[in-house]
């Protein structure tokens, strides 16, 4: 991708969830000369201003529980020249045929592992490629070592933050893996105006995550809290802040959506539920409180006062863990007489957060190496991922089973639509059985395990 090329570059994203898709996209935006994200110039050969061509985008959403909503979509505000659900077989069928300067995998290690084994097979007799991108849509507070060994083999495994760009390359380094491919860059979606003083009203928002906590008693223990601090200050407003309507999924699975908690329980007028995009959010937000959502870091880059809660322990299970340190672990306690934290200036600097001003060139490094990348002239090398069939003979055919490709890339007999796209009667079928799945997880599984209790 020479950066005065006439030509706009070609990017595609992968995701299987509306947040991946978010970071994707977003990541596609920053890292491409001409970034969708705002206008960028370069010097041309005399020393006048050029402006790059706008990247054409290209999103495919992977087939699976959590295939974002149209509503999902449009929440995210995240724009695309084209739009469309695949399996991992069909988009493979179309990187095959198609031509592109960049693909970013935004996908779960076992889904990034499986479509770069399925392009290493299709891209094994041409270096015409385009660079791959992967890495990760926020905090990494578990499966270090698996995910970030599921995700190597990407040119370009993007770490977030400085302290995960150390983490990153002492797992790959110390598995005798290569760990040129990791990278620095910051958080792609933050940005907004940085916080300067109290709203009329006081805004308290608590951004809700799906999983953490999983339990009912611990979900209706802050769903309580809340309710108990927006009592003690009438003058607040107290915005629950949800990720998705009941029968939607997200990147992982909510059988205990806080919005049917709520209905059991009597709100005061200043609580309300809310959803839209959190940057909308936060612009009207004096504090935000959460156990461990990548919310908080959007939050700590603009400056606003930034809770992250300690009422169900500090745990690893809950990964607020991470947290440790920030200046930001407090409790609804401390939150209901008056507490307003004051983060670390050090530790924030560590998280890729950039509050300092530095996040208008968290992503140069990483559109360097692209660029650098798409002007060998030998081409690019063939992906090389550290497992493969002799290192991990017993783990990686499961993982690429999951997507129906065999250990070495071809798809397994019996995947589905190899050759041909889905008619309209597969399409059909396939969003009545996602509904189905979802109606299972969110109503059925609860029931049977409350019943296996008694």
């Amino acid at each position: 991708m020479p950066p005065r090329t006439s030509k706009p570059p070609r990017i595609a994203v992968l995701a299987d969830s509306d947040t991946r898709w978010k970071w994707g996209a977003s990541t596609a935006d920053r890292i491409a000369p001409g970034g969708r994200a705002g206008p960028s110039t370069e010097a041309g050969p005399r020393g006048d201003a050029h402006v790059a061509p706008v990247p054409l985008l290209d999103g495919f959403l992977l087939r699976g529980r959590a295939t974002p909503t149209p509503r999902q979509l449009a929440e995210v505000g995240v724009r695309a020249d084209s739009l469309r659900e695949v399996t991992a077989v069909e988009f493979l069928r179309v990187m095959a045929r198609e031509s592109y300067d960049v693909l970013v995998l935004a996908l779960v290690g076992g889904g990034v592992q499986a479509i770069l084994h399925g392009l290493k097979r299709i891209w094994e007799d041409t270096r015409e490629r385009p660079v791959v991108v992967t890495g990760y849509v926020g905090v990494v507070y578990e499966k270090l070592a698996d995910g970030l060994l599921l995700r190597h083999g990407a040119d370009l495994v993007l770490a977030n933050s400085r302290q995960d760009a150390d983490r990153f390359r002492a797992v790959y380094e110390g598995v005798g893996a290569d760990a040129s491919s990791v990278t620095e860059v910051a958080l792609p979606f933050l940005g907004g105006a940085p916080y300067t003083g109290e709203h009329d009203p006081y805004t308290v928002v608590f951004a809700a995550q799906p999983s953490v906590p999983a339990s009912r008693e611990e979900r209706t223990y802050l769903l309580n809290r809340l309710v108990r601090h927006a009592r003690l200050h009438p003058d607040r407003e107290v915005l629950l802040k949800l990720r998705s309507r009941p029968g939607e999924h997200t990147t992982h699975i909510e059988e205990l959506p806080y919005q049917k908690l709520a209905q059991r329980l009597d709100l005061p007028p200043n609580v309300s539920l809310v959803y839209g995009n959190m940057g909308e959010v936060l612009d009207r937000t004096d504090l935000m409180v959460t156990v461990s959502s990548t919310a908080a870091l959007e939050s700590l880059h603009r400056r606003i006062p930034t809770v992250v809660l300690t009422d169900l322990g500090v745990r690893e299970a809950l990964g607020n863990h991470h947290f440790v340190g920030s200046g930001c672990l407090a409790s609804w306690d401390r939150l209901d007489a008056g507490h307003r934290p004051v983060p670390d200036e050090a530790w924030v600097a560590r998280q890729g957060v950039a509050a300092d001003g530095s996040y208008a060139t968290a992503f140069d490094t990483a559109r360097e190496r692209i660029t650098e990348l798409l002007a060998r002239p030998a081409g690019l090398p063939p992906l090389t991922p550290y497992y493969s069939p002799a290192t991990a003979p017993g783990y990686l055919p499961g993982i690429l089973a999951r997507h129906h490709l065999a250990p070495d890339g071809t798809p397994l007999p019996g995947a589905p639509a190899t050759d041909k796209d889905p008619g309209p009667v597969r399409r059909i079928v396939r969003r009545a059985a996602r509904g189905a799945y979802r109606h299972g997880v969110q109503r059925v599984a609860p029931v049977i395990r409350r019943m296996g209790e008694l």
